[in-house]
């Protein structure tokens, strides 16, 4: 539950992603605060609650974190296996990356089809105040990813992109190699100010999100919040549709190349820490009911 949802996937980074989300079931201390990655704003970031509603979210999140590791972790450990699989078999393909990719979304689509009910309920007792602070919250959020992002130079940004990605994949794979840099470097410069269109349809989602939470008392807020939810990609703009797809497409080409160019000693580290990831998740105390049952 702790994973950033509505980004292109980097799929064999997506253990690492499930691995955090695995383990956050033991951390009940987090509470309210991994309802922001449950859902695709941060209420810490946007959403000042008051005592009663961090209150009753903490002992929402517990029936939730207690149906996602009883009910969901024995498929990511499947999962796991999976892609371990793929790297013991060298069968890091665009189709292999594609398939796990949509076992990856379906798993977190069940996460939000479940927790968004309690969205709903929790949204509808904002005041206005809340509601208005929030608002500002989506604007200053917009302001820093443009000054992040998108007021920069392109090859600023090109830059930055190429080390956010090694920086994921160097704990997965060990030093990069020179050829596995150049291939980074050459996928970053192919998405461009990709950046631009991304906080356009952010924008646009948050516009559409925030009218709704305005009208939280109508018999329709329910619907309108799933949809924002459960259906994202519904509402995404034509041209982020098609830049996410042209992305989305880069990035697998992109780690199919970087593991072809991998060695032997890298992909041994990998089949390791995938391997670790997997322990972790099976020895988790939440899951002591499931095997035993």
């Amino acid at each position: 539950m702790c994973a950033r949802l509505f980004q292109p996937v980097r799929l064999l980074l997506m253990a690492a992603l499930i691995g955090l989300v695995l383990l956050s079931c033991t951390r009940i201390d987090l509470t309210y605060r991994n309802l922001d990655r449950l859902i695709p704003w941060s209420l810490s970031d946007y959403l000042d609650m008051n005592g009663e509603q961090k209150s009753w979210l903490n002992e929402r999140l517990k029936t939730h974190l207690s149906w996602h590791c009883q009910t969901q972790l024995p498929g990511y450990l499947a999962w796991l296996d999976r892609v371990r699989n793929m790297v013991t078999k060298d069968q890091i393909t665009d189709q292999q990356i594609q398939a796990r990719s949509a076992e990856a979304k379906q798993a977190i689509a069940r996460v939000v089809q479940t927790i968004t009910p309690s969205a709903v309920e929790l949204l509808r007792g904002l005041d206005d105040q809340q509601v208005e602070e929030m608002r500002q919250a989506f604007a200053d959020d917009v302001r820093k990813r443009q000054e992040k992002h998108v007021k920069i130079p392109l090859d600023k940004q090109i830059s930055n992109r190429v080390a956010r990605m090694e920086r994921r994949l160097t704990p997965w794979l060990g030093e990069l190699n020179p050829a596995q840099r150049q291939r980074i470097e050459a996928w970053s410069r192919s998405l461009g100010e990709q950046h631009r269109q991304w906080i356009v349809n952010r924008v646009h989602w948050q516009t559409q999100f925030t009218k709704a939470v305005e009208q939280r008392q109508s018999p329709e807020f329910p619907h309108r919040i799933e949809v924002l939810l459960r259906d994202r990609e519904s509402l995404w703009t034509p041209e982020y549709r098609l830049a996410y797809n042209r992305t989305e497409a880069a990035v697998r080409s992109m780690l199919v190349d970087v593991m072809q160019l991998s060695s032997p000693a890298q992909r041994q580290h990998l089949e390791q820490k995938l391997a670790d990831v997997r322990q972790d998740v099976s020895e988790l105390k939440c899951l002591e009911a499931v095997s035993q049952s």
